[in-house]
């Protein structure tokens, strides 16, 4: 599963398409913790994470909602800027 971003000790990660299932989402791990969120309205659909995590993985996910969306689509994976 590559890895599209880290940072604050979150990873974040998105499956090829072949081996997930709709909708689009992405692969979130913090800790111990793990969730998943869906790329078209960023809600969380699986797993957990602290508040501020969830905060700060929204955010990330706000900037880049169209280039998450648009690599789920071409399955072509590639490192996207950190949240500072």
């Amino acid at each position: 599963m590559p890895e599209i971003c880290r940072f604050y000790g979150i990873i974040i990660r998105m499956y090829l398409i072949d081996r997930e299932h709709p909708p689009r989402h992405i692969h979130i791990k913090y800790g111990e913790s793990v969730a998943v969120m869906e790329l078209n309205n960023l809600n969380i659909i699986d797993g957990h994470l602290p508040k501020r995590c969830r905060q700060l993985v929204r955010e990330w996910a706000e900037l880049h909602q169209d280039e998450l969306i648009e690599m789920w689509n071409t399955q072509q994976f590639h490192t996207i800027q950190p949240l500072e």
